[in-house]
């Protein structure tokens, strides 16, 4: 046990060292990363000609987004060897749940990162320690899945970061630490029929509810899927610990195999169990079934926030705390106040993970951002938003992340951020991200379904709602029918749901696939409710001259306005089209 407290004093001692020489040791990095790539094709093309300094940097490579890269991580997907953005051999593809021209972005990554980002995990509990004491005396439940992986034309797996890093030796062979102990077998977290993996973690935790000190998940919508999966299946896992075997739907051996061992026949819980859910009363459901709970450990910043009120219900009001800021491209940083509440969360970017840089906000994001135009890491103002840049070990060089960041504070020499927002996302209810030109195509497809009606779409908005589990996407159309047109009825209202899906992303058809994401509604307006809202705005001070419709709407009084002029509501009856293979564009 004094080994593992030690442990933590080392962890704390590196991210004061860290934080405190943030300027040296961000020109290590981009000194580092420089040397190492500096026979790329990449850097060759803009005449780096060995230079690892910061100032040549900044003038010769130019600031680039996805798109930019495409062509270069077109033909290493294709098989190409050569050093062209990194001097490593690519190991395989992240795939970003951002998405380009539909597809999830292939973010190139080498054997090297995994121990940079097994660095970070390992920071995480000596923090928490400080401010939730005694975790080693317990059990984590956490609720992890992996997800579907395909190869590219060369032959490079290309998997979600989690994925990548759950099948990894660094989490499959990880040694045991008394602080980071979870219910979950690997088996079952690995196994990749979600039903199965969810069933036996599920049956893991209720089996450990007393050692259980605390409960979570990636992201909050993982967590609540795991809390409405226990309310649809509580009577065959009340069975299975009653009698000590396994559901007849489980039929992966090597699950079997993990909980041969801890479960068996347990009456008594069984019992409890079954009075708890009997009930239907699901608020406080986390600490009934887990009391000694102590938190929460969830993402609720950004797009998450939304599940905050339906997570402090099944919760009965346990903090939650967000440990952690990453990404496909990288992972940044780490919560130096894990207990904070949710608003008030601030990440640390430590300086060693990779070469940051900053756009002022004031930059327009169409505006030509000039190079020497950045910010470094240690340069920035508190109470002002950029937007990150990042240059890693695994070859992107000033790659725009899209991430909205705000200044809160400083740690050591250390900015702290509050994550704002992705740029241009719109609507999120997972790792899903849509934007409005996506929304925009599916309006139009959806719309062409109507048009023989003599109807046409005056004006649409959106949101998403999260009171259903799991959350769904609602579009508000206001509608026109010309004369001697009429209504369509709710079968064809009903296709243009499933039309609008089908233009959506591949990450946002993969969650209706998986159940990850509920079905699509439109919601029918009343003739002039785009009007009203015009007018609320107005009220509250918007221009008259400026105005316009808002693409995405969440502030409640404006729900509620739509809401309240609603005449019919119509959901998706089918699940849109989507396949585990990449299409490549031509």
């Amino acid at each position: 046990m004094a080994e593992g407290k030690n442990n933590h004093k080392e962890k704390l001692e590196f991210i004061e060292e860290m934080t405190k020489n943030c300027d040296q040791v961000q020109e290590k990095v981009l000194r580092e990363i420089l040397t190492k790539n500096a026979n790329t094709e990449y850097l060759n093309r803009y005449k780096m000609d060995g230079a690892t300094d910061e100032a040549t940097f900044k003038t010769r490579i130019p600031v680039v987004t996805y798109e930019d890269l495409r062509p270069e991580i077109q033909r290493i997907a294709e098989g190409d060897k050569s050093a062209i953005l990194a001097a490593d051999p690519i190991s395989e593809f992240l795939t970003s749940s951002g998405t380009s021209a539909g597809e999830r972005k292939l973010m190139p990554t080498i054997k090297e990162e995994l121990d940079r980002r097994q660095l970070l995990y390992s920071l995480l509990m000596p923090v928490m320690n400080l401010y939730v004491p005694d975790l080693d005396k317990g059990k984590g439940l956490y609720f992890y899945f992996i997800k579907s992986e395909t190869k590219t034309p060369g032959g490079l797996v290309a998997r979600p970061v989690l994925t990548s890093y759950y099948k990894s030796e660094h989490f499959k062979n990880r040694p045991f630490d008394p602080y980071n102990v979870i219910t979950s077998p690997n088996a079952a977290i690995l196994c990749p029929d979600s039903f199965q993996s969810m069933y036996v973690q599920m049956l893991c935790g209720l089996i450990y509810r007393i050692e259980v000190l605390r409960v979570g998940a990636v992201f909050a919508s993982g967590l609540l899927r795991a809390i409405k999966f226990l309310t649809q299946h509580w009577r065959d896992l009340a069975h299975d610990i009653e009698t000590g075997t396994l559901n007849k739907s489980i039929t992966d051996a090597s699950i079997w195999e993990s909980v041969q061992d801890i479960l068996k026949p347990n009456p008594e819980l069984a019992k409890f169990i079954s009075d708890e859910c009997t009930s239907e009363n699901w608020a406080g459901i986390v600490t009934r079934m887990w009391p000694n709970t102590r938190y929460l450990d969830v993402i609720v910043t950004g797009a998450m926030a939304q599940y905050i009120p339906t997570l402090e219900y099944y919760s009965g009001g346990l903090p939650m705390a967000c440990t952690m800021y990453a990404s496909s491209e990288c992972y940044f940083g780490l919560n130096l106040k894990p207990m904070s509440k949710p608003d008030e969360v601030s990440y640390t970017i430590m300086p060693n993970m990779c070469y940051c840089e900053f756009i002022p906000l004031e930059k327009s994001y169409e505006e030509k951002v000039n190079g020497t135009d950045l910010v470094n890491l240690v340069n920035l103002e508190v109470g002002k938003e950029y937007e990150l840049v990042i240059t890693t070990y695994s070859g992107l060089c000033r790659y725009r992340v899209g991430d909205v960041l705000l200044v809160t504070s400083f740690h050591n020499a250390a900015p702290q951020f509050k994550f704002i927002r992705r740029k241009n996302v719109l609507l999120s209810i997972d790792s899903d991200k849509t934007d409005e030109s996506e929304l925009q195509k599916g309006v139009q497809r959806a719309s062409e379904l109507i048009k023989p009606y003599g109807a046409g779409i005056v004006e649409y908005t959106s949101r998403t709602d999260t009171s259903t589990i799991p959350g769904h996407y609602v579009i508000y159309w206001e509608l026109l029918v010309k004369e001697g047109g009429k209504l369509p009825e709710n079968e064809v209202f009903e296709k243009c749901c499933l039309e609008m899906e089908e233009e959506l992303n591949s990450v946002y058809r993969q969650g209706r696939a998986s159940d990850i994401i509920g079905p699509l509604e439109i919601r029918v307006l009343k003739s002039g409710a785009f009007e009203e809202l015009m007018d609320y705005a107005i009220s509250r001070g918007a221009s008259i001259n400026q105005y316009k419709a808002p693409r995405c709407v969440s502030f409640p009084p404006i729900i509620e306005l739509l809401d309240s002029r609603v005449v019919s509501a119509h959901f998706s009856q089918a699940r849109p089209k989507w396949s585990p293979q990449r299409k490549e564009k031509k």
